[in-house]
């Protein structure tokens, strides 16, 4: 793959403690920036207020948090990142004052190296990717900030370092849920236009990689976008998100069993959410992040969420562990051997600063 390199780790990182040693610090100003306006960028107390770090469910082990490389520069509402061959691919999103970037930054654990990749072809936030096979799937994204979805589809070569168009997604969307089951890519929920009117949709389509063709299936019940996924033992989870708007987030949880077409409900998340991160580890859910939006007297506030909650899904119940040190939303995260990688995101309600902040959690 012909790539640039951005940036390495130093001895200084390589050296440092574990942040769950100094919980819930402040961010470097050189890892913020502001989508409207110059920087720097330091969080005031009204801002840092916002963060939420107490979870309702039982504690479990509560394993620890690390700093790893920081993304090349700060980025938010991104995809919500995908790993192939041990490597974190973080597309598209907001960065640099634009909402429409193609920027691909790929993470290499081994080394804790972020380098550049073909960047996406046609920029955009809110995107949603998967890996499977040696290809990445990048399908539909905003070019407005959060809105003006658009119905491009696009598979990345790893290999060959290069993105071709697919069959474009049988209605635009964006902020959609994706996973990949038995070689078929599942395109659920999202939300889409007119812009002036953004809503969430329930629509669940599948792509065939042999066919280059989209099927539609039984829709996801609670039509939501900014949620997580993950596919797992023959069914796909989707979990958390919000109603239309982050003043209406979500706990729900519901599984989709392709064999019977059906949706069945399963443990709600302890703390709803949209925005989050959702990945799969030692056969266990892990979500991070996410906010929760408000406006009052007519300025934007809420939550960012910090806590860390994981699911089993053979009991159906959930616990929860040491909270993010930086809390963060519309982040990128990733498993990469026996550590959860989260990269990039939003600090503050809202997508007006960005960061690139790059933590690792470990229950070892």
């Amino acid at each position: 793959m012909h790539r640039r390199a951005l940036l390495a780790s130093s001895a200084t990182l390589l050296a440092a403690p574990a942040l769950a040693q100094v919980p819930h610090h402040g961010i470097p100003s050189e890892q913020m920036a502001p989508l409207r306006g110059g920087g720097p960028v330091i969080l005031t107390q009204q801002q840092l207020s916002q963060r939420s770090l107490e979870s309702p469910a039982p504690p479990g082990p509560p394993g620890r948090w690390e700093a790893r490389a920081p993304l090349p520069l700060p980025r938010s509402e991104m995809a919500w990142a995908t790993a192939w061959n041990g490597r974190m691919h973080v597309v598209g999103g907001y960065a640099e004052q634009r909402v429409d970037r193609p920027y691909h930054h790929v993470y290499d654990a081994a080394s804790d190296r972020w380098n550049e990749a073909a960047p996406l072809p046609r920029g955009a936030n809110h995107v949603a990717v998967v890996a499977d096979q040696g290809r990445i799937y990048a399908l539909g994204g905003f070019t407005e900030q959060n809105r003006a979805a658009h119905d491009g589809a696009f598979v990345y070569e790893v290999t060959e370092d290069r993105w071709r168009s697919i069959a474009p997604l049988p209605r635009a969307r964006g902020a959609a849920a994706v996973a990949v089951l038995e070689g078929r890519v599942h395109l659920i929920g999202g939300a889409t236009d007119p812009a002036g009117e953004r809503a969430s949709i329930g629509w669940h389509e599948v792509y065939d990689p042999q066919a280059d063709r989209w099927e539609r299936r039984k829709p996801l019940p609670g039509a939501r976008d900014h949620a997580g996924v993950i596919a797992h033992a023959g069914g796909i989870h989707v979990i958390g998100g919000r109603f239309n708007t982050f003043e209406y987030n979500t706990a729900l949880h519901h599984l989709y069993l392709p064999q019977r077409d059906i949706w069945i409900e399963r443990a709600a998340m302890p703390t709803p959410r949209s925005g989050h991160g959702l990945v799969l580890l030692a056969g266990r859910f892990w979500a991070m992040g996410g906010e929760t939006g408000r406006f009052e007297n007519g300025s934007l506030t809420g939550t960012v969420h910090g806590q860390m909650e994981s699911y089993d899904p053979a009991a159906d119940r959930w616990q929860s562990h040491a909270p993010m040190p930086t809390p963060r939303h519309g982040l990128g995260a990733v498993t990469l051997g026996n550590w959860i990688h989260v990269a990039g995101g939003g600090p503050v309600v809202g997508g007006g600063i960005q960061t690139s902040t790059h933590e690792a959690f470990s229950l070892g």
